[in-house]
This record gives C-alpha cells, sequence and structure tokens, in this order.
C-alpha cells in the first residue's frame, strides 16, 4: 500500500495491517530513533514486591520494599496484589476485542475532546505533534466508577461489566500502595488518602499494532508520567522500557500476573524530590501487536501540589514552589510528550 499522509489516518489500528512501509508522519529524525544498543537485558535491575505481608507483622518490610523502589528506580513489579490473574486475562481480551471491532460499531466513542470522559484516539495528541506515535488508545474515566460506566462502550457487550471489575481492583490496590508510600516517607499511613482528595482515575487501553519498520517509530517515545502513581497491566509482548541512573535502558519483562507500578511527577513534587518519576518509553515490533492498560491517579485539578513540612529539612530544602496541579496539567497536556519534564518549571 502507498505511504499515507496524516490526513488519511484516524485510527492506525484500521490500516496499519495494509502498510508496507511506516507512513511519514510516524517517521522520528535520525537522531531520535530507537538505539537498541543502549537496552540492558530483560527486567535488569527491575525490583519485584511481594504483597502478600503488606497486611501482616511484615507489613514493614514491604513498606521498606516500596520507598526503595521509588527512591532507586521509580518503577517495580507487584505480586500477590489482589487481582485475580482471570480478571486481568478478561480486561486484555476484551481490549484486543474492542480494537478489533469495524469501524462502525465504535463511531460514538471517537473523540478528539482532550476532556471527554470517553476518548478513543490516536498517537498521544495529534493537534500538538509533529511526528505521530504507533499506538491508537482508548481512554476513560473510572471514578466515580457508577457515573461513568454508562457512558463506557457498550461493544463488546462484556467490555462494561470486565473493564469495571478491574477498574475497581486496581483503584483498591492503588490506595494500598499509597498508605505504603506514606509510611515510607515517615509520614501517617492515611496520609496521602487524606491529603490528595479523591483522586481521577483515567484508565487507558493502549494498542501498538504490528510494524512494519519499528526501527524508525516509537509506540511512545520517552516521557514521564503527570500522575501520583501509574499501575499498568502489560500482555506477554515485550515493549515497556524505563532509563535507569546509569543512562541504559532496562525491558521490563513482568511474570504472569504481575503488574507495573511507576511513580509519577505528582509524587516526586509531594515527596519532595525524594522520589523521582523516571523516564520510560513503549517500543514495537514486526512480529507482534501489543496491549497494555494503564490506569493513572491523578490529583483533582485544583489541588494544590506541596510537600507536607516532615520531608522537608536542611538536607532536603524545598524543591518545588506550591503549585495547583490544573497549571501543571495544562502544560503537560500541550507539551505532548518531551524528555524533559514539565515538573520542572516548578521548581524553585
Amino acid at each position: 500500500m502507498a505511504a499515507l499522509s496524516s490526513s488519511d489516518i484516524h485510527l492506525l489500528s484500521d490500516v496499519s495491517s495494509q502498510l508496507t512501509s511506516v507512513p511519514s508522519c510516524y517517521v522520528r529524525r535520525a537522531s531520535d530513533q530507537p538505539d537498541l544498543t543502549t537496552v540492558a537485558a530483560l527486567g535488569a535491575s527491575i525490583p519485584v514486591i511481594d504483597l502478600a505481608g503488606i497486611d501482616g507483622p511484615d507489613r514493614h518490610k514491604v513498606v521498606a520494599a516500596v520507598g526503595m523502589a521509588c527512591q532507586t528506580t521509580g518503577f517495580f513489579l507487584v505480586r500477590n496484589h489482589g487481582i485475580s490473574q482471570q480478571v486481568m486475562a478478561n480486561m486484555l481480551d476484551v481490549s484486543r476485542e474492542f480494537f478489533k471491532l469495524p469501524p462502525s460499531d465504535r463511531p460514538t466513542t471517537s473523540s478528539d475532546d482532550l476532556s471527554a470522559a470517553v476518548r478513543l484516539s490516536t498517537s498521544f495528541n495529534v493537534a500538538t505533534e509533529e511526528v505521530r506515535c504507533w499506538r491508537d488508545f482508548l481512554r476513560l474515566h473510572c471514578h466515580p466508577l457508577e457515573d461513568v460506566l454508562p457512558q463506557w462502550p457498550s461493544k463488546p457487550p462484556s467490555f462494561r461489566p470486565v473493564a469495571a471489575e478491574y477498574a475497581a481492583g486496581v483503584r483498591k490496590l492503588a490506595h494500598l500502595l499509597l498508605d505504603a508510600i506514606s509510611e515510607s516517607l515517615g509520614l501517617e499511613r492515611s496520609f496521602m488518602a487524606k491529603a490528595l482528595g479523591p483522586l481521577q482515575q483515567p484508565m487507558v487501553v493502549n494498542y501498538y499494532p504490528r510494524c512494519p519498520q519499528p526501527e524508525l517509530t516509537y509506540g511512545l517515545p520517552e516521557h514521564k508520567d503527570s500522575s501520583v502513581v501509574t499501575l499498568l497491566l502489560p500482555d506477554r509482548v515485550p515493549g515497556l522500557q524505563v532509563r535507569m541512573r546509569d543512562g541504559k535502558w532496562a525491558a521490563v519483562d513482568p511474570a504472569a500476573g504481575e503488574l507495573v507500578v511507576n511513580a509519577g511527577d505528582m509524587l516526586e513534587a509531594l515527596s519532595n524530590g525524594r522520589y523521582q518519576s523516571v523516564l520510560h518509553r513503549a517500543m514495537v515490533n514486526k512480529e507482534s501487536e501489543r496491549m497494555s492498560i494503564s490506569t493513572f491517579f491523578l490529583l483533582p485539578l485544583e489541588a494544590v501540589v506541596e510537600p507536607p513540612d516532615k520531608v522537608v529539612d536542611d538536607e532536603h530544602p524545598r524543591v518545588f514552589r506550591a503549585f495547583r496541579f490544573v497549571e501543571y496539567f495544562e502544560k503537560f497536556l500541550s507539551g505532548g510528550l518531551r524528555t524533559q519534564s514539565c515538573l520542572d518549571l516548578f521548581k524553585n
């Protein structure tokens, strides 16, 4: 099939099987194309934390492990987290089904409105990008669940109940982790829950089609998340990579049943820089399509972001000025994915 221009493509998944080369609107500059020589072995240096003991006498060990992971890598895997493998498998299966639907079965959910409760689109933000990402996505608001559920796609028929069960489980897990993060910073267990208020919970179903020339493009280029924490359910196709402290990229390879957790920019700000969000990216490949479900736990838009006094001292002076989350988030959306975090704009 001949190369397509950006105006020809709405959803990449609707045309990708016909492409024999990457259209120019997806091709990165030579200096920005994937360099796989800097990628470490699968799973290298990514901590795995067993949450089985988090409510027992070994809680302090789990809390310490969570704190150490947030401080050193910003990424970790969790097992025994309370969400069954069946629930996770169902979520991945119904997500694949959704992206296999004919376009006529999903036109009402298509939207380029960044604030829409349900948004089906491609890349990251085509209105601000010079180069597109090799990705389609379905973004769903998940809280309050009973209010947003009627707006979710009705096809396939199992989508709403399956996605709702997963969304409820991952929200419970996020609060469990935020309690542990609070304790690891020397704060009350309930600090995050009380201080942050009801967190927004957008869930993004990512679909990365097979790519005829994966060396020319990214599913998502390197970036940091705007969240407090992000929980990711990947399928078994490798693609997620994390930038480590030594500058090398580590490929994340969760075992069956494990979820990926990463610190976002808002956790870095709330912890006064003690816990850092880190760069990560999504790769694509020729052989297999890839699915992942990212759930972002975001602050309420009008929340004031400021670390508690207990994490500010002579050894850890205040890193960021106080700001409203909406100030940050507007810059995040308008700036697009980029190496430099827009959190840097709020430093003292």
